[in-house]
């Protein structure tokens, strides 16, 4: 809401500033290691540009690990960058394969990102390929 009047008290000073609406946010994914590639790949199919995968090992105690149907220890947290409006339809997504997948638990929340400078990584992390390549130019 506050940014929308800021916007709107640019717009009405005579500036022609533009703020983009569709906000980013850092989605965290967390899988078994196997599985890390087949999410990655699925992940990018909602208009990712970047994603970082970090190696890790360990859990929660035995019995915990055993009750959420987490097998192994050995895990894959995603650390993408997704448009908000791409956001519902990949968590979804995420979801059902969770579900539906043998060996493929695992668990996907949200940051939000509050700031980036510059225009051209905006665009590039907003997957606004148009916006990048008039840059380049």
């Amino acid at each position: 809401m506050e940014i929308e009047k800021r916007i709107r008290n640019r717009i009405v000073r005579g500036t022609r500033a533009k703020v983009s609406m569709n906000r980013l946010k850092i989605l965290i994914t967390v899988v078994g290691r196997a599985k890390a590639d087949f999410y990655m790949d699925h992940i990018q199919s909602f208009g990712v540009n970047m994603q970082m995968v970090l190696f890790g090992q360990g859990t929660a105690p035995r019995e915990i690990a055993t009750a959420m149907g987490l097998a192994d220890s050995d895990r894959a947290v995603i650390i993408s960058v997704i448009g908000e409006n791409q956001l519902q339809a990949a968590l979804e997504s995420l979801a059902e394969k969770f579900n539906t997948i043998v060996g493929g638990k695992g668990i996907a929340y949200t940051i939000p990102m509050a700031s980036i400078i510059g225009k051209s990584i905006f665009n590039f992390l907003s997957d606004n390929r148009d916006a990048v390549r008039r840059n380049e130019k």
